[in-house]
């Protein structure tokens, strides 16, 4: 399983979005993306996950603070006690023993970061 995680900012707008997934320059298929639990109902998430035709994995708080993420954001571990919510996202929802396949990237108006996870499974 291939799930793209985004955290974002209530700001953003599906275009940051797409230009956070395009900034981590993975270009192949993706089965879910995932997103902390109160984010999942945003209109930005809604737009770019319908565009696209996937679904939208909600991510509890205490899966997102458990996840090792290879960036550190300080702000993300102020508000998601994680060091990026992009990577937590990603890696908690392609389940136990995923792996970043691409790190956190940052969209161009900065509003939206995105990170690219493998589940075992694949």
């Amino acid at each position: 399983m291939i799930v793209a995680g985004f955290g974002f900012t209530s700001r953003a707008t599906a275009q940051s979005l797409t230009e956070a997934l395009r900034a981590t320059g993975y270009d192949g298929p993706l089965d879910h993306i995932a997103t902390p639990h109160d984010k999942v109902a945003h209109p930005a998430m809604l737009d770019f996950a319908s565009a696209r035709g996937l679904g939208i994995m909600a991510v509890q708080p205490g899966p997102l603070a458990e996840a090792c993420t290879e960036t550190q954001s300080r702000h993300s571990r102020e508000a998601r006690h994680t060091g990026s919510v992009a990577e937590a996202a990603a890696l908690a929802a392609a389940r136990p023993g995923a792996k970043l396949i691409v790190s956190r990237q940052v969209s161009h108006d900065r509003m939206a970061t995105c990170a690219i996870a493998q589940g075992p499974d694949t």
